[in-house]
């Protein structure tokens, strides 16, 4: 029960305020619970920043995932991920952005750590949609000659990048228009 009253804490702080800017006091503070109670879970701060990640990012992919196996086909099952971008706006997960862009962005060269996460973490969201669209192409509803694992970091770079937009200048239109662009893009590969 404290574990996780501090993983969702630190995951909101993190998410909201930086990694770097958030403190274990920050934690402590906003989850009303003492420094000793935190290092009895988690053995320095570091550890924790990769909890909350894991968490995050987790929720994240857990949603996207369940939407994708209520889907029909390969076509409704790219959309869901269209779908759940879309709708980040009104009903992100967590305050402050996409988790995973905002720890890469943290990350980069100075906490290898968490950016090891973060690699670990886009390389499933890679994977998963990269299986989606060669199962597409095994039951023919995909063309032979896509390529998925281009498709699938052209579908990833563009969509993180239009959450940052919409983060950048308050509002979806970049998102919505990368979902259009990409959506029309998209249904040229379908037989």
């Amino acid at each position: 029960m404290t574990r996780s009253i501090i993983i969702e804490t630190a995951s909101l702080l993190f998410n909201s305020q930086g990694y770097k800017a958030t403190s274990i006091s920050d934690i402590t503070k906003k989850a009303q619970l003492t420094k000793g109670a935190i290092y009895r879970h988690f053995k320095d701060k570091s550890a924790l920043e990769k909890e909350a990640l894991r968490y995050m990012c987790n929720k994240m992919l857990n949603d996207i995932i369940q939407a994708i196996k209520s889907a029909n086909n390969s076509k409704d099952k790219l959309y869901c991920i269209f779908d759940y971008f879309e709708s980040y706006g009104d009903k992100a997960p967590f305050s402050g952005g996409c988790p995973l862009m905002n720890a890469a962005a943290e990350a980069d060269d100075n906490n290898l750590e968490l950016k090891n996460v973060v690699q670990f973490i886009m390389a499933q969201i890679h994977t998963a949609i990269t299986r989606v669209i060669d199962n597409g192409i095994h039951h023919g509803q995909i063309k032979k000659d896509t390529d998925a694992e281009s498709l699938s970091s052209y579908m990833i770079s563009s969509l993180e990048g239009s959450v940052m937009m919409y983060k950048i200048f308050d509002n979806n239109k970049h998102l919505k228009n990368s979902i259009n662009y990409l959506k029309n893009e998209i249904d040229k590969i379908f037989v």
